[in-house]
């Protein structure tokens, strides 16, 4: 197992978290010289607010832990490709590199990521790597999704 399958191994334990808690389950984990500065788990229904997004949660635990919003020397985890706003705060935060599990099947949001993403490659050399661990990330989405159908389902008996 190499070191992105490894820490996407924990960032899927995070999207675990979600999942248990009824939230979509997608897990971060962030990252710097080895040693892991920041977990994140969606906590959208939990907390009532919609920037509780895994990302976002991480990325401000890490700010507070490093003692500063740049996130330079520090790599990204994430479950699921994200979305724009966490794209943006990902390319703000400075993170080097993003390794990302399931694709999204979204494709207007694949594209303005993938903008958003553009420019920071060209500015930052931002490193970006997909469909690590691809089948167990997009398995435990498929899972979720398929217990919230069955859920709706029992209601409508």
């Amino acid at each position: 197992m190499n070191k992105d399958e490894y820490y996407m191994n924990l960032a899927l334990k995070e999207a675990n978290k979600a999942f248990k808690r009824d939230e979509v389950p997608v897990g971060v984990i962030i990252v710097s010289d080895d040693k892991i500065v920041a977990r994140g788990y969606n906590m959208r229904e939990l907390k009532g607010d919609i920037t509780k997004h895994a990302e976002l949660i991480a990325i401000k635990k890490a700010n507070k832990k490093i003692h500063d919003w740049r996130l330079e020397n520090c790599t990204m985890y994430v479950t699921l490709f994200p979305c724009p706003m966490c794209a943006s705060a990902i390319v703000q935060s400075r993170i080097k590199k993003i390794v990302i599990g399931a694709n999204t099947k979204d494709l207007t949001n694949k594209q303005i990521v993938d903008l958003i993403f553009t420019d920071s490659l060209k500015k930052r050399k931002l490193e970006i790597v997909e469909n690590v661990l691809e089948k167990e990330c997009s398995l435990i989405l498929k899972s979720f999704f398929k217990h919230q159908r069955e859920k709706v389902n029992k209601k409508e008996k």
